[in-house]
């Protein structure tokens, strides 16, 4: 029985609040996530350059990116999937749901994975067209960052639009506090 599939138990029971969580919070989140995800693209790349006896970074380099995109997808739809949050957005009181309030599955989050590349694409296009290099990417990226974040406030419910693409928003939630008992 999947999560959220018998009155009671979704997304909105147990939880005090499902409005969209601030922006500030939400970059806060993204922050936290990817020095959470530098654990993981760690011991990815050392699986990687274990398994294919890559001597060097730039041998096979096209093969670990590939490979480190599987590996995030599998991460994040994992957890998407599986209670609608990574260990950072429970650290936030963030979760996705889908458009209506309820858990999304594996397609939808996975689809929510590959359209969240929105966030980096743009600078990274840049980045290799200009052929940027040292504290210049690093300059474009986060540029590129903060204006695809400014741009929820384009939307009357300030969701980011690979959210409003694949039909998920990310809600506050905070678990209800335990009843206490009289005594």
């Amino acid at each position: 029985m999947s999560a959220g599939s018998d009155a009671g138990t979704g997304p909105r029971a147990g939880a005090v609040e499902h409005a969209t969580p601030g922006l500030a919070r939400r970059l806060a989140c993204f922050v936290y996530e990817g020095v959470l995800l530098f654990g993981v693209v760690m011991i990815a790349g050392y699986l990687y350059s274990s398994l294919t006896q890559q001597r060097h970074a730039l041998e096979g380099k096209a093969g670990l990116q590939a490979f480190l995109f599987v590996i995030l997808a599998i991460y994040f739809t994992w957890f998407w999937s599986h209670g609608g949050q990574t260990v950072a957005m429970k650290a936030w009181h963030i979760r996705l749901v889908d458009a209506a309030g309820r858990p999304v599955g594996q397609l939808r989050a996975f689809a929510r994975y590959v359209a969240s590349w929105l966030w980096f694409l743009p600078s990274l296009a840049l980045v290799y067209q200009a052929g940027l290099k040292g504290s210049a990417v690093f300059g474009v990226m986060a540029f590129g960052v903060l204006a695809y974040a400014a741009l929820a406030w384009l939307r009357p419910d300030r969701q980011f639009w690979h959210d409003a693409l694949c039909g998920t928003r990310l809600i506050t939630w905070r678990p209800a506090r335990p009843a206490q008992s009289a005594g």
